[in-house]
């Protein structure tokens, strides 16, 4: 199989207004899933390797954090580079053990006081520090590879509570809320860095309220998923053949 590898630093696909809008409301959609969780429902565990419900909390509590905040950015950062091994391993363990003492009734809170910060912080970062090149590079796939500072914020930075609201969805039976205009905008654009990634013909068809259907080059296969369910398996939750095994980062 053929896999495309950018030479450049990757750069977000996404129009900026659009990336914010959906920063915005994927944060609030995050902390409406915090608040209708059930006692019962922290202790659950997910699909992320020795998390349960309250430790991904912990962690998308830590990166609303971090995003609100340079002071912040840079002290996780420093400390989780201090800690050694995989970069984003060592980051998520700091954000979950950081906040090992708060209550979910604190956690809750806590986000949905951050969120907007978060949000505007992300929304004001200047282009000159967004065309910048992270200083780690990113483990994607099996391979490493450069993202610039604005992908992460405008593209990384939603696709990861995303992800974390359908596991938790996944773990608790909770709702979880898709829309067209949110979660479809979202997912066309992990469906176009996906076709870039292999760059092999085929036509997507996606079910759900977040679906759709692309067609990439000439023949190739029809796939045929729920959307939901092929952004799992892009982000590494369970086991895909053929195209499918492309990985993409959220």
């Amino acid at each position: 199989m053929t896999m495309t590898a950018p030479s450049r630093p990757r750069i977000a696909a996404l129009p900026r207004d659009t990336a914010m809008r959906l920063a915005a409301t994927e944060y609030q959609r995050f902390a409406d899933t915090l608040r209708l969780l059930g006692p019962g429902d922290w202790a659950t565990p997910t699909e992320c390797p020795g998390w349960d419900v309250r430790a991904m909390a912990a962690h998308a509590l830590g990166m609303v954090e971090m995003a609100a905040s340079i002071r912040e950015t840079n002290r996780q950062l420093k400390l989780a580079r201090s800690r050694g091994g995989v970069f984003i391993d060592a980051l998520t363990a700091l954000q979950v053990n950081e906040r090992a003492g708060m209550t979910p009734a604190q956690i809750t809170a806590r986000f949905a006081a951050q969120a907007p910060r978060a949000a505007r912080a992300r929304r004001r970062t200047p282009g000159f520090i967004r065309r910048r090149a992270l200083p780690v590079l990113q483990h994607v796939g099996g391979r490493e590879e450069a993202w610039t500072i604005g992908y992460l914020i405008d593209v990384i930075l939603t696709r990861d509570p995303w992800m974390h609201r359908a596991d938790i969805a996944r773990a608790t039976g909770a709702d979880l809320v898709l829309t067209a205009d949110h979660d479809g905008v979202l997912v066309a654009d992990v469906a176009a860095e996906w076709a870039t990634r292999h760059g092999q013909p085929c036509t997507l068809h996606l079910t759900g309220p977040a679906g759709g259907t692309w067609r990439h080059g000439d023949g190739g296969p029809l796939i045929e998923t729920d959307a939901v369910e092929f952004c799992r398996v892009l982000s590494g939750r369970g086991h895909a053949d053929g195209l499918l095994a492309v990985q993409v980062p959220f």
